[in-house]
This record gives structure tokens, sequence and C-alpha cells, in this order.
């Protein structure tokens, strides 16, 4: 049944690596569980709500991943949109989280037509290859500031001297994360399989037996979701003051959940040149995750950047995001064995993919200026401002600005223009 479904053969894979994979994966973006409540909450939403909504806006996302797609991608609200639904949508312009959500159905509306009517995969196609492989090489770089910041491993920290610096190596979260990391490595080295879930649990067990770390416990029961179910304000999202809002979710959904993808699916080998693949049909399913979500109850769903340690542990086909998707259900009934798992026993899973995905830089065309820039651009700014969809904005601004005073208009693709328009109007009139 599950070759039937997933084809696993033909993708070089097994039953055991791919669930190996789903666990990795899930345990590396679990955090969302918890973080997710924490900030919407802040609008008035009810905590234990949204943690429902969370968990199954995240289950049934990655499940539509797994049977439409058949991709190894995790599917969850996104950390930046929540901030933004929370932060600017409700915080400071006023909304109510009603609203917000209806916005956030909206906005999943639209995207379902930019994709099904090809629009989406036609501004994908218009894509420089320098600019494809940059996205790889800056999701890699973003999930590295992850990784090393203060909620990972703790050796990057803010400073206010030189605006960040090096953390306490002294510390023990942050010997744990850089024990992890090594033994993370030597494993993938010696290509023992699940390296990076061995990895994660073997920091998490020493964490435990050293008492730097708290067994929360096993099972509790899941809460209520009435409070939050059905409950957006879809006429109140289409007042006149809320459509920048709109645009500006559809902007980072198409190009958030975009970026991350064809990071991932490149690391997975998912994106053959010349050869067809199943882009579309990962397109449509983190689209239509976005609308389900905002009915249960939560921001936009998207793709995760942390998928990419599963595939790194070997995760290739749909069956991958499946076991994601059960841990996502079980986690209603787990939660507090989920949260036994320390940020610093994940981070140096992150840290290593990030290695990884940096390889993909060798694929820019460095001795072409007008190639190479915009995709260097791209690739720092993702993490230096926190935001995989600035990195694409700036990328495709100086992609096209370069392209035209050196005099190689034709090189631009209308798509790469639409798209680099639309981000200077986005710049130029809502900057936040």
């Amino acid at each position: 049944m599950l070759e039937k479904l997933f084809k696993l053969n033909e993708h070089n894979t097994d039953a055991r690596t791919e669930i190996l994979a789903g666990i990795t994966t899930f345990l590396t973006m679990s955090y969302i569980i918890f973080v997710n409540p924490a900030i919407l909450s802040t609008t008035g939403m009810e905590h234990s709500a949204v943690f429902v909504a969370t968990c199954l806006a995240a289950a049934l996302g990655t499940l539509i991943m797994a049977f439409v797609a058949n991709w190894p991608i995790g599917m969850a609200p996104g950390m930046g949109l929540n901030a933004f639904f929370a932060f600017t949508v409700v915080g400071a312009m006023g909304f109510t989280w009603q609203q917000a959500l209806g916005a956030v159905f909206i906005s999943g509306v639209i995207f379902v037509i930019l994709t099904v009517t090809g629009i989406r995969s036609w501004l994908i196609e218009g894509i420089p290859k320098s600019l494809r492989s940059a996205i790889a090489a800056g999701i890699g770089l973003f999930l590295a500031i992850i990784a090393l910041g203060p909620n990972g491993a703790g050796i990057v920290v803010p400073n206010e001297a030189t605006i960040v610096g090096l953390g306490d190596l002294t510390s023990t979260p942050t010997l744990f994360a850089i024990l992890g990391f090594f033994i993370i490595a030597a494993l993938d080295a010696l290509k023992v399989r699940g390296a990076i879930l061995i990895g994660i649990l073997i920091i998490t067990v020493l964490s435990m037996l050293t008492g730097n770390n708290e067994f929360h416990g096993i099972f509790s029961s899941p809460p209520s979701l009435a409070p939050t179910f059905l409950q957006l304000d879809i006429m109140g999202a289409l007042h006149m003051g809320i459509v920048h809002v709109i645009l500006v979710l559809v902007l980072v959904e198409v190009f958030d959940a975009t970026g991350t993808m064809i990071g991932v699916a490149k690391r997975a080998n998912l994106l053959p040149e010349g050869k067809p693949n199943r882009l579309g049909r990962a397109l449509l399913a983190d689209s239509t995750a976005i609308v389900g979500g905002s009915l249960l109850g939560t921001s936009s769903t998207t793709a995760y950047i942390e998928s990419a340690s599963g595939v790194q542990a070997g995760g290739r086909t749909g069956l991958t995001a499946l076991t994601v998707a059960v841990l996502f259900l079980l986690a209603l009934l787990f939660s507090p064995l989920a949260q036994s798992v320390p940020g610093y026993a994940t981070a140096p899973a992150l840290l290593y993919v990030a290695g990884l995905m940096l390889r993909e830089v060798a694929e820019i065309d460095w001795n072409d200026v007008t190639e190479a820039t915009p995709a260097a651009i791209a690739a720092l700014i993702m993490p230096f401002t926190y935001s995989i969809a600035n990195g694409l904005a700036f990328g495709f601004i100086s992609y096209v600005v370069l392209k035209a005073i050196t005099g190689r208009v034709r090189q631009i693709h209308l798509a790469t223009l639409i798209v680099a328009v639309l981000f200077v109007i986005k710049y130029a009139f809502y900057p936040e």
C-alpha cells in the first residue's frame, strides 16, 4: 500500500527511512506548537484553542502535501506570518483577530486561484537559475541564524556595540548543542541512517540525565477548538483599510512558501533540470492549507524550512510528510512529551543542514556580475533581516536593476519584472 501511494522504490527509499525522516522533521519544527499560541494569544485569542488549531492546521496542510504532492515537506503556521498577524495587523493597525483571520482566508483563496490558473507556476518559472540557487543557500543561512541564536545554541547573541556577538561557550545548553552538532556530523559522515534524529535524541536524554531538562509528562487531553473555529470575519476583512494587509499576506505567502519548497526540493533532488516535477501539486497543497488554517483559527500555514532536516535524514516522499502529520495529531494528546525536547537539542540539526544547503552557491555563475550580485544579496538579506521574503525582494529588484542598466533587458523574464515591481510598490507604500 505504501509503495502504491508514495512510490518508495522509484525514489530509492524505504518506509523505515521515511518514517525516521518524518520524526526528524517533526522534532525540528514542533516548537511551533508552543510558540504560535503564545504569539496569537496576545491578540485576545484563547491560548488553548490556538494550540489545538495549530496542531490541526499543521496536520491538515502536511496531509495535503503528502497525498497530493508526495513531497517530504511539513506544513505549519509560519513564524513571520503569525508575528505580522498579531503585532502588525491586530496590535499596530487595530483590527480584530477575527478580521485578521478573514484576511488570511481571503489571501488563501487568492493564493489558490493563482496556483490553479497556473499564474503562480508561471511566476516561479520566471525565477532565474542564479536566484533559485540563492534561495536554497539563503534558506541555509536563515537556518543557521535560527540554530546559532539565543533560542537555539546560544552561540550568537545580541550585542549593543557590535550588533551581534559571541555567546557564553561555557553554558550547558551551548555545550550540549556543540556536542549534538559533532554527533550528527560524525554519524552522517559514517553513513548512519537517521543521524540527525539520533543526535537530537542523544542530547535530549543526556540533558535529562544531567538534570538540565525536565521530563514534562506524557499525556494530556486536548482543549476545545470552539473559541477560534469558524470565528473569522470575512466581511470585516474586506474593509479598504485591510486591503494592503491581504496584498502583503499574498506576497509573503507566495515567496516564503515557494522559496522554502524550492530550497528543500532541490536538496531532495525533486526538481531535476528539464524533467517533470510535482512542484505544481506542492504549491496547490500549501495554498489550500492556508484556507483550512484560517477556518480552524490560526495565521497563514506555510512550508517549513525545517523540512530540510528530514530530507537530510533520507526523506524523499509523502510518507515523510504523512509521518509529520500523524505526529502533529498525536501532539494533541502528548504535548507534554513533545515539549521535553529542548531547543538546544534541535539546534545542531538545523546548523548541520544549513551547512549542507550552502553548497548550492556552487551553481551560481560567479563570472557574471548581473547574476552573481543579486544572488548574493538575496542569500545575505534572508538571515540578516530574518525574512525569506525580504531576501527574495532584494534579489529580484537588484536583478532587474542590474540587467536594465547594463543593457540586458531582454534577459529579464516578465514574471521577474512583475515581481520586482510588486515588491517595490510594497516597500514604497507599506514598508512595515
